[in-house]
């Protein structure tokens, strides 16, 4: 049990409602390697450092993905130039044969990705895919 004397904000069902706190990179690599010494406990850890264990272990994965380092979440994202192509109508009859194309293409073609997003563009990545760049484009596409 907790025996600080601070008492926290919360609502009816015991969540809190005042602001969010704000770690530094570095805070976060520090409590995380922390939980990295032998018999230590991540929630003991949290705890001491009055955070979530979940959040702890989100910021371990983090850690072992090499994304709290200091030089690479400040350094701006190396980007690729991109061409979106307006996506070509077919007629109906002909969508299905296109639908069947389409996925014995996949079936051939083990080492390509085809992103088809909502506003109608297209992105195709053919031969050796790395998983990093790729996640990254995608979550810059998704914030805007």
């Amino acid at each position: 049990m907790d025996s600080s004397s601070e008492v926290g904000v919360t609502d009816t069902l015991g969540r809190r409602t005042g602001p969010r706190q704000k770690h530094s990179i570095e805070e976060k690599r520090r409590i995380v390697e922390e939980t990295h010494v032998k018999g230590v406990s991540v929630a003991t850890v949290a705890r001491r450092h009055e955070v979530n264990a979940n959040q702890v272990f989100a910021w371990r994965q983090l850690y072992r993905r090499g994304l709290l380092n200091e030089t690479k979440a400040s350094s701006t994202p190396f980007m690729l130039p991109v061409k979106v192509t307006t996506p070509t109508v077919l007629p109906t009859e002909r969508r299905t044969e296109r639908q069947a194309m389409k996925a014995t293409t996949r079936q051939a073609c083990a080492s390509s990705i085809e992103i088809e997003l909502p506003s109608g563009g297209c992105i195709r990545v053919h031969g050796r895919v790395d998983i990093k760049m790729l996640a990254r484009v995608i979550d810059m596409l998704v914030r805007r």
